[in-house]
């Protein structure tokens, strides 16, 4: 919030966007009393969301997910160069709220963006908080808890309506690549504990060799052989043969 502090309270400047006309009527009117709340401007398309934010750059935009003519999902792409899935958009330069110093580094948007919908469905949450908004709540909710939603995500903060964070944290932990896929080790507690003899003894084990084949394939006595299967069911906790060959090929040692 960039404004000069006001009776103590610090102004927060508020943009609307939404294609209801009536429902834009409202939203000014339940902030017109709230403290430090300023609606600065209003857009009911894509196209005047993104004139009119570049040209009031207000703290926070208030954005719709649906409308006609491309939602809030476009508006993002065009203000903060971003396509839905978060990356940079590949074509058409993004119409920003930053401005260009003498040096013509561009500084990063200063609006803020938080999804007010009357969906609460989740490709719809992930799609906008991926296209760079700070939050998401719901149609359904009041003024006052509006105008506090409006102040927190001004201040940095990540605000949703309940159970709908809970869908952007499952996007994110299933969009997450583990270790495999990062090119990193995986760690196994259990085959961690192996020596390589008996790493070397599991997989010959879960391929179905026997013991005898195992002692001549290695070049040791199938006593030491069976030393080495010993302890390896021991290290593994399992009991018998056949499950060793199961757990050894649910992890790939096999």
């Amino acid at each position: 919030m960039t404004d000069e502090p006001v009776g103590g309270v610090r102004v927060c400047r508020v943009f609307l966007v939404d294609d209801h006309a009536v429902f834009r009527s409202g939203v000014r009117a339940e902030l017109a009393g709230q403290a430090g709340i300023e609606v600065v401007g209003e857009a009911g398309s894509v196209a005047e969301a993104v004139a009119g934010i570049g040209r009031v750059r207000p703290d926070v935009v208030l954005l719709d997910v649906h409308m006609p003519d491309g939602g809030g999902v476009a508006v993002l792409r065009s203000v903060l160069g971003t396509d839905p899935s978060g990356a940079p958009a590949t074509s058409g330069a993004p119409a920003t709220s930053g401005t260009s110093d003498a040096s013509g580094t561009s500084e990063a948007p200063v609006s803020t963006f938080l999804a007010l919908s009357v969906s609460d469905a989740a490709e719809d949450v992930i799609a906008v908080i991926r296209g760079g908004a700070r939050g998401y709540v719901t149609k359904t909710i009041s003024g006052g808890e509006l105008a506090d939603a409006v102040r927190r995500v001004a201040d940095g903060d990540a605000v949703f309506s309940p159970r709908l964070a809970g869908f952007v944290l499952d996007a994110f932990a299933r969009a997450a690549p583990g270790p495999e896929e990062r090119g990193e080790p995986v760690h196994d507690p259990e085959v961690d504990s192996l020596t390589p003899r008996e790493k070397e003894v599991l997989r010959l084990l879960a391929r179905g060799y026997t013991y005898k084949e195992i002692a001549e394939k290695l070049f040791i006595s199938v006593k030491t052989v069976e030393t080495h299967a010993s302890n390896v069911l021991r290290k593994t906790q399992q009991s018998n043969r056949h499950a060793l060959t199961r757990w050894a090929q649910s992890r790939h040692l096999d």
